[in-house]
């Protein structure tokens, strides 16, 4: 059955830390070992909550704080070193404009409530007719219901559907269901994968 709707993760997909030195020179300073800092903001039972929509970014900032025991201000300055170092692919995205109108393109991110904001230029592209946010739907991958529900609004089978994704178990939770996916893993494999899979 050909494809009908192609579906990207943000988040180590199409926007992706590409400079990773300004966060771990922040790590450096703050004493905290490699990849301690992302943890933190990412896998703390309060991010989790909003990535469900049941807490705030300012919530999961405040944490942050207090746990690298941080003032306001030295807040602040950590959230703009955190993310000065991420990127959005220009090229993946040109190549998803470059699929509308013929094949339905999609994001299906597990993010927090202020990520329509952060995902500006994602809408600004063109090239996504549709943003799923999990903290605004209450569900968030690798739940099946955040699949279907994805499914349902852009009418499309799971078998006429890819999903792009960084993470092996919303794939597997996606593959499992019926969907078509690929790992990311760079940018040049991800545009092969796709081309062929598509018949471009």
């Amino acid at each position: 059955m050909p494809i009908r709707a192609v579906v990207f993760d943000v988040g180590g997909v199409l926007l992706r830390t590409e400079d990773p030195v300004p966060r771990r020179a922040l790590e450096q300073r703050l004493g905290l070992p490699a990849g301690a800092l992302a943890d933190l903001v990412f896998n703390s039972s309060v991010s989790l909550a909003a990535s469900v929509g049941k807490a705030t970014p300012q919530e999961i900032w405040e944490f942050v704080g207090q746990r690298l025991a941080l003032g306001p201000g030295s807040l602040e300055e950590v959230q703009r070193e955190f993310w000065a170092g991420d990127r959005w692919d220009q090229a993946l995205i040109g190549f998803v404009k470059g699929l509308r109108p013929q094949w339905r393109t999609a994001v299906l991110s597990n993010a927090w409530s202020d990520a329509r904001e952060t995902f500006g230029p994602l809408v600004a592209s063109g090239a996504f007719e549709a943003i799923f946010i999990s903290a605004e739907e209450g569900l968030m991958k690798p739940d099946p219901r955040f699949f279907r529900f994805a499914l349902d609004r852009l009418d499309a089978r799971p078998e006429e559907t890819v999903l792009v994704d960084d993470t092996p178990a919303n794939l597997q939770s996606a593959c499992a269901q019926g969907i078509r996916t690929v790992l990311f893993t760079t940018t040049e494999e991800v545009l092969d994968q796709l081309s062929r899979m598509l018949g471009r």
